[in-house]
């Protein structure tokens, strides 16, 4: 019965996902990768809940800081892809 109620509740949380942006989504994902991995860790010291706080709070930062790296990279690609095309268009002229 626990597996069962497991199974649905990461179903709806994914569904619930459906409409965010994508750093919405990546801060999501950081934090709730970052609170299993520090429930367990947490677990393992003796106390989960302050090892999920702990690793929310990581998973979280490193989330935006991810989304942050990605939007850096998409610019640098679009500036550099412009550049190209202005260059490419003034040499067939």
């Amino acid at each position: 019965m626990g597996k069962i109620f497991v199974g649905l509740l990461l179903a709806g949380s994914l569904a619930g996902c459906t409409g965010m942006n994508d750093t919405q989504q990546r801060a999501l994902t950081g934090t709730v990768g970052g609170a299993g991995v520090g429930a367990i860790l947490g677990a393992i010291g003796g106390n989960a809940g302050l090892g999920a706080a702990a690793g929310a709070a990581a998973g979280l930062a490193g989330g935006l800081v991810y989304d942050q790296v990605k939007k850096n990279e998409a610019q640098s690609y679009n500036d550099g892809y412009a550049a190209g095309k202005r260059q490419s268009s003034t040499k067939s002229q």
